[in-house]
């Protein structure tokens, strides 16, 4: 009897099934035990130790997750595929299907998404609308350099308008102005903050002029402008994330292909070396053609998978980060409705200090108040930011300025960030660049806005893994800074 149990023990330890299960049950089991300070912070008790103000830090941003991501990320690695396979693919459908674009195309990065919706436009399958070296694209002084970067990155020049000091989106008065016939082929522009920028008006002028819309939409998954989320209203969008964004696949970014499935065909290639084939790795004659093909100057019959249209690069993420990536997708909802709520309770709590400091506001709100929260202008349009961060802008008449204010966080272990860049053009890449090559950049006006958002501005962290209590510290260090002067 002793033996045949035996036997039966020994049997069901071979059975790969039975102990991927285990494997699986204590990977749950050790992530509650070790990762309890990643959880939502709605969640109470979340953390694995009491907050203590001045003593806890309170990031800015960061990784938010429990024991559903670890399982998923184990087990994709316990089937080893490693590169896109399965889990990529339904990660893709997930994304497109709750953007309602036509396609999401993984990546390894936001940066490489921005990289790739620029060198898109530049293949030569889009015919006369391809943009070719000097082409100009419309694009804001005032943020992270991976959105200009490609641009220049593919021989193209950026002109560079302001951005609204309220909003901190671009200044789309100066959308005629910077606009240079003949010259002018496309606008690439963030949604800052998770602030949708005014997609009226640069949807109408793209219209009028002609050209390719980008948005980046790395720091605003699940906002709404006028009922639609954005990344679904240009030509292409990207999307990044990166562990402060609002979902984590660790790295990983996506480009999001609105309406025109060429796109599709043209990042794709781009991102997986150039090639011209679409078979997924693994994968073959999907065309049911594979050896049948005459392209470029190659003989006839030359393999498909081995045939190159663009000179592309390889930037492809792991099947595991999409595996981690779908788990994290079903959070979204309650992380847009946490960061909403945290971005709300840091306006009410703060609105004693505006006598030093002025606040964000979503495009088309005119002002706030705490008994009626946002008011709008007239005109029905209306933006729902899913907040990546809370602007905190000093201003200039204050007794103190931003750095002092930051200093003063700093040292509460307050995690607080500058409006990423700045005024880029500021940066000593540009400067350089501009030393280099005067005509490597156009600016338009002065961009006065961008210089006093570098000088004046910077946010604090909304993110779903902050507690009451974090918040209320947030809040209280700052109004006792601003009662202090």
């Amino acid at each position: 009897m002793i033996q045949e149990l035996l036997d039966r023990r020994i049997a069901t330890e071979d059975d790969p099934a039975v102990l991927k299960r285990r494997i699986l049950e204590l990977t749950r089991r050790y992530s509650r035990l070790v990762h309890g300070g990643n959880r939502p912070g709605y969640e109470s008790p979340h953390l694995e130790k009491p907050f203590l103000p001045g003593e806890s830090v309170v990031p800015y941003a960061g990784r938010v997750f429990t024991e559903d991501e670890v399982e998923a990320a184990v087990s994709s690695t316990l089937d080893f595929w490693l590169t896109l396979g399965k889990e990529g693919e339904n990660f893709e459908r997930k994304l497109a299907d709750y953007l309602q674009v036509k396609r999401s195309i993984l990546v390894n990065s936001g940066s490489s998404a921005n990289l790739l919706a620029i060198a898109a436009l530049s293949s030569y399958k889009l015919g006369e609308r391809r943009l070719l070296p000097g082409d100009e694209i419309i694009t804001v002084a005032a943020g992270f350099p991976t959105t200009v970067a490609p641009i220049i990155q593919n021989g193209f020049v950026p002109v560079f308008i302001d951005i609204d000091t309220v909003t901190l989106n671009a200044r789309v008065d100066q959308l005629e102005e910077a606009f240079n016939e003949g010259k002018t082929k496309a606008v690439f522009l963030a949604h800052t903050l998770g602030n949708p920028f005014n997609l009226t008006a640069v949807k109408e002028f793209c219209r009028k002029r002609g050209l390719w819309l980008i948005e980046d939409n790395c720091d605003a998954l699940g906002s709404l402008y006028d009922g639609l989320l954005t990344g679904s209203h240009g030509d292409i969008s990207t999307q990044s994330f990166y562990p402060p964004h609002h979902i984590t696949l660790g790295e990983g970014g996506a480009v999001n292909v609105v309406d025109n499935m060429l796109f599709k065909v043209i990042v794709e290639s781009f991102r997986d070396w150039g090639r011209d084939c679409w078979c997924a790795s693994g994968v073959d004659n999907t065309c049911c053609k594979r050896f049948r093909w005459q392209l470029g100057n190659l003989p006839e019959g030359y393999d498909h998978k081995f045939t190159y249209s663009h000179l592309g690069y390889n930037l492809k993420p792991l099947d595991i980060q999409a595996a981690i990536g779908l788990q994290q997708m079903l959070k979204l909802p309650d992380f847009i409705n946490a960061r909403v709520r945290n971005w709300n309770y840091l306006r009410n709590g703060l609105h004693e200090c505006r006598e030093f400091i002025d606040f964000m506001l979503p495009t088309h709100a005119t002002d706030w108040s705490p008994a009626d929260g946002f008011i709008w202008e007239n005109g029905g349009h209306y933006t729902n930011p899913s907040w990546f961060g809370f602007m905190l802008k000093v201003k200039p008449e204050a007794p103190f300025t931003k750095f002092d204010l930051a200093k003063r966080l700093d040292s509460q272990k307050i995690g607080n960030r500058m409006l990423f860049g700045g005024n880029l053009v500021r940066q000593p890449a540009f400067v350089q660049l501009a030393k280099d090559n005067p005509k490597a950049f156009r600016m338009i006006g002065d961009l006065a806005g961008s210089d006093s958002v570098m000088n004046e501005a910077m946010f604090i962290g909304t993110f779903p893994g902050l507690s009451n209590e974090m918040l209320d510290f947030k809040i209280e260090t700052i109004l006792n800074y601003c009662r202090s002067h």
